[in-house]
């Protein structure tokens, strides 16, 4: 009895003598002042929570996470000498975190100061978001971006994707075909939200912005047509450009200015040499870099040898070539990009017949049908030509053949594609292959491979030296039918990095040559990063075993 009227008294004490709306009134004012005695309290401005959210473990971070953000002071002298720049995160990658923090701490009381002292540069160029972005970008982001010069820009950007988040599992990239998936990403968003390409409009006709888009060298002229096309990453203010591009044809050019049966290229070298003396001489930019920030396509087999003229040209400029031939001391491994060779029938339909059969209707152990030009294929047509009837080996395809079963359908039953050099190392059957999802065989020792940087090729390709053409079948016999299914499948999953597209989509054909020419740009070194992605998944899956072991601890 007496709690109960000890409890009435409580309740009308609060009911009626006690004044409400005064004491929510003292309590909001002390919280206000609760507020910003924590504001004064943290280590720099409240603002820096906005740009900087405080670092974290995480398997999956997107372009939206805005942790790293930083200036680094770039000199022409230093452009890519940054090691004393690096980002400076808490990552699966990192070995002392708590040293990290503080260095993280560090750098942003530093970047806060820069950022109050400096003046903030509007955009001339629109940002264009790529057709699927990423995640969402914050204001703070774009305006990041915006306010920094092109080698500010390429510095942040190497930064980035040297301390890329770790990647484990991502629905739109397949993981087996890369070397390192998480830096494959990381540089392809800061591709699409970065990178500026200014496109001289110099040069007349046909051989100048003119694309050419039939046939085996069309690759150039498709590159060509959808980079001039490109809203997202063409510039009209060469200022803000972090490259430059040359855009001719090789196939055009050759068509204009070599003189039938001559077999004299010098007409051709001569004229780009003066075409780039003409840019030199109106632009900065060429002197600015002795053209090493310039980039040109060109597919023809031809294409190397017309730039011995102009020794910058040659030597300095990124070239993405078809013809990417190591032994010859033009192209560079790491410094130029092997562009796919792909041959295009019908500009109105580039992905005609693309897909194949499955492992169970793919009768034939290989096959091979072309002229018989160049060193590598005589030698194939003398091993295996009526030899055996598991590897079908023609010259031009007969007719009393091709009424049976066409080229393509060959192909298509067929489980391994045979892609022999001809007169120079590069095979549009290679890219032939990927699209019948016929697990290619390459047979050019100094070819270097499209998009290495990137892919993995030992996952989905087989490469066979030129001296061993007498033990193909024995060498294609000794791969076992799980890694033969896997390797199939590997290539159906990269069908769609090989593929143009009329309006380019993430990840196809266009953008995965732009990103190769935007990674040189950079100088990332890509053979490093394969190296390290070893040891971050065994870190990430010690991760995971101690985690489930603790769960199962105490859970």
């Amino acid at each position: 009895m007496k709690i109960r009227k000890l409890l009435r008294k409580i309740i009308a004490i609060l009911m009626f003598r006690i004044d409400w709306k005064k004491l929510v009134f003292i309590g909001a004012i002390l919280t206000v002042f609760r507020i910003m005695f924590q504001i004064s309290t943290l280590p720099y401005p409240l603002t820096e929570w906005i740009l900087f959210p405080p670092s974290e473990i995480s398997s999956s971070r997107n372009l939206n996470h805005e942790k790293n953000l930083r200036e680094l002071p770039v000199s022409p002298d230093i452009r890519f000498n940054l090691s004393q720049h690096a980002p400076l995160v808490v990552s699966l990658n990192s070995t002392d975190g708590l040293s990290e923090t503080l260095q993280v701490l560090e750098r942003r009381v530093q970047v806060s100061r820069q950022q109050n002292s400096r003046k903030h540069v509007n955009a001339v160029d629109k940002v264009i978001f790529p057709s699927s972005p990423v995640g969402k970008v914050s204001n703070h982001m774009l305006r990041y971006i915006a306010s920094l010069t092109p080698d500010e820009a390429l510095a942040y950007a190497k930064g980035e994707i040297e301390n890329a988040p770790l990647v484990m599992d991502d629905q739109d990239l397949y993981t087996p075909l890369f070397r390192n998936v998480s830096v494959f990403k990381r540089s392809y968003e800061l591709m699409e939200f970065i990178l500026k390409v200014y496109i001289y409009k110099e040069g007349k006709r046909p051989i100048f912005h003119q694309p050419y888009l039939r046939g085996i060298y069309s690759s150039e002229g498709w590159f060509m047509k959808l980079m001039e096309d490109s809203r997202q990453f063409v510039t009209r203010d060469p200022q803000k450009a972090h490259l430059f591009y040359l855009p001719y044809s090789a196939r055009q050019l050759q068509k204009a200015r070599y003189v039938p049966n001559s077999h004299d290229l010098k007409p051709l070298s001569v004229f780009l040499r003066n075409y780039v003396n003409l840019l030199a001489s109106k632009y900065p930019f060429w002197n600015r870099t002795r053209g090493s920030d310039h980039f040109l396509v060109a597919c023809h087999d031809w294409g190397p040898y017309t730039l011995k003229d102009h020794e910058e040209l040659s030597r300095n400029t990124i070239k993405a070539l078809c013809n990417a031939d190591v032994s010859e001391g033009i192209f560079v491994s790491g410094k130029d990009v092997s562009l796919p060779e792909t041959t295009i029938r019908n500009p109105r339909r580039p992905l005609r017949n693309l897909g194949g059969k499955r492992v169970s209707q793919r009768p034939i152990l290989a096959f091979f049908a072309g002229n018989m030009h160049g060193p590598v294929r005589p030698k194939l047509l003398k091993y295996w030509r009526d030899k055996d009837e598991s590897i079908r080996i023609y010259g031009p395809l007969p007719h009393r053949v091709s009424k049976v079963m066409s080229y393509p359908e060959h192909m298509k039953s067929s489980k391994y594609c045979l892609c022999p050099m001809g007169y120079e190392v590069n095979s549009p059957r290679i890219v032939e292959a990927i699209y019948y999802e016929c697990v290619p065989v390459i047979i050019a020792d100094n070819f270097a491979l499209p998009f290495s940087e990137v892919f993995n090729w030992s996952a989905f390709s087989v490469v066979v030296s030129e001296k061993d053409i007498p033990k193909l079948k024995e060498i294609l016999l000794s791969i076992p039918l799980r890694r033969y299914q896997a390797m199939q499948n590997n290539v159906k999953m990269l069908q769609k990095h090989f593929i143009w597209n009329s309006k380019p989509t993430r990840y196809d054909l266009f953008h995965m040559i732009l990103h190769s020419i935007w990674l040189i740009n950079l100088d990332v070194d890509m053979q490093n990063f394969s190296r390290a992605a070893a040891g971050s998944v065994l870190l990430t899956c010690a991760l995971v075993m101690i985690s489930s072991n603790a769960s199962a601890t105490f859970g």
